[in-house]
């Protein structure tokens, strides 16, 4: 039999049970559906990250103080008890122990105290001194600056009602570590921080919110932890997060003045390093480390770079890759269990034809490439299908705030899926049909 006629036989048949070809594709079509759809969730969350990152730079180092406060408990109404080593001179400890306030030496026993523990604790808290040193003495270091980070209260514009917000209080070289871009207006000077100037810049988002028509919020005032502000600049919109600063949710003040009005006590900033060679990352990490540990023998403090940072995310984004991928081949497995199902049905009810075809003279291979075809087609059909169907589906789902990306490859990787299915699934029982002696075909009921 030529091959112009098996393609016949499969076409005729495929046309005449219509129906059933529908239901057998069903599991195909959503495979392939699932294929494109997941595949393009992942290659969104990819781009995602490369997104969010994207103000980074792959030499950017954060260090950040994780002091804590921990107490002991105590009976008797008393509370808990901690005696804190405030550090000495402008904020910098520079190792130097804290000690207990005159009098303090010799306390009167309280009634009911059933305990008491102490634990003397050091606050760092991070200052110009120690970018100065950090330049000095640790090699391979392009810039750094200081930035802190505070929630607030904010008011001003077409708000109804003042609203919790995220302050930056920042300096003029967090502008360009971070590689922010200004839609209009300017980012304030060192003169604005060491002035203390209420002086705001806002993130793309952050004057939306404020003021809905961002291009309002230029030279018009807002209030900041109840004390008035004039805006001087807002960010153009980046999607971007930089040491876990959502840029375009932010405002931006001089850090001085962010000191004085927002933070006071709580004043705890971070300082952010550039590094020349990226290559030597770790071995500049290594020897901040080192050098924060002489100046501050009691403190705790984390060192991050960008690197790992993204990595991170990207290894989260990889794996909820995998894990949808996963899911579409068992879709697809499950699809392909419902085809040779269909099959061994189908070469059931079919025996007799398969008898005659093969006393006219068809061939084993004949048969079975027959049967295989028909499994393929079905398999295309349902690719076709199922990639249609992605189509109409992720608009609809990128509605949702999902990223979604679309490509040539996973429409290609989704048809190839749905034709190997086809002919793993299908082989059997077209080789079930090939096998069959053409007497006992013709003589079955």
């Amino acid at each position: 039999m030529s091959f112009t006629e098996i393609l016949r036989l499969v076409w005729i048949n495929i046309i005449g049970n219509r129906f059933k070809v529908l239901l057998t594709s069903l599991g195909i079509i959503v495979g392939s559906a699932t294929i494109v759809i997941v595949i393009g969730i992942g290659q969104g969350g990819q781009q995602d990250v490369a997104e969010q990152f994207k103000n980074l730079n792959a030499g950017t180092i954060t260090i950040s103080d994780n002091s804590g406060i921990s107490s002991g408990g105590m009976g008797g109404g008393m509370g808990g008890m901690v005696f804190v080593a405030m550090p000495s001179g402008g904020g910098n400890s520079r190792g130097s122990g804290g000690s207990m306030p005159s009098g303090m030496g010799s306390m009167p026993p309280m009634g009911g105290m059933m305990g008491q523990s102490q634990q003397r604790i050091e606050r760092t808290t991070f200052s110009e001194t120690d970018l100065e040193e950090i330049s000095y003495f640790v090699p391979n270091i392009e810039e750094l600056t200081l930035m802190a980070t505070a929630s607030t209260t904010v008011d001003g514009g077409t708000m109804d009602e003042e609203a919790e917000m995220n302050v930056v209080g920042a300096t003029t070289d967090y502008f360009d570590i971070t590689n922010l871009e200004l839609m209009f207006g300017s980012f304030f000077d060192d003169i604005s921080n060491d002035n203390l100037e209420r002086v705001a810049v806002l993130g793309y988002q952050t004057a939306v919110d404020i003021f809905e028509n961002v291009f309002d919020a230029y030279d018009s005032t807002i209030l900041i932890n109840g004390k008035k502000y004039t805006v001087i600049g807002v960010l153009n919109q980046t999607g971007s997060t930089v040491s876990d600063v959502d840029l375009d949710s932010s405002i931006y003040i001089p850090i001085n003045t962010a000191k004085k009005d927002v933070m006071g006590n709580s004043y705890s900033p971070n300082i952010i390093v550039i590094a020349q060679d990226v290559d030597e990352i770790s071995t500049t990490i290594a020897n901040i480390e080192q050098l924060l540990s002489e100046i501050y023998p009691n403190g705790s403090f984390s060192v991050t770079d960008a690197g790992s940072q993204v990595t991170a995310s990207q290894k989260s984004a990889d794996t909820l890759s995998f894990m949808l991928i996963a899911i579409a081949s068992i879709v697809f497995i499950v699809g392909g269990i419902g085809i040779m199902n269909v099959l061994f049905v189908t070469v059931k009810e079919r025996t007799q034809e398969i008898g005659l075809l093969k006393a006219l003279g068809s061939s084993k291979r004949d048969i079975l490439l027959q049967f295989l075809l028909e499994a393929n087609f079905i398999s295309i059909f349902g690719g076709i299908v199922g990639i249609l169907l992605s189509f109409a589906l992720i608009p609809l789902i990128s509605s949702f705030g999902t990223t979604i990306v679309q490509s040539a490859f996973n429409v290609v990787l989704a048809l190839a899926f749905a034709v190997f299915t086809g002919t793993v699934f299908g082989f059997y029982p077209a080789w079930q049909a090939a096998s069959l002696k053409p007497i006992e075909a013709l003589n079955q009921d």
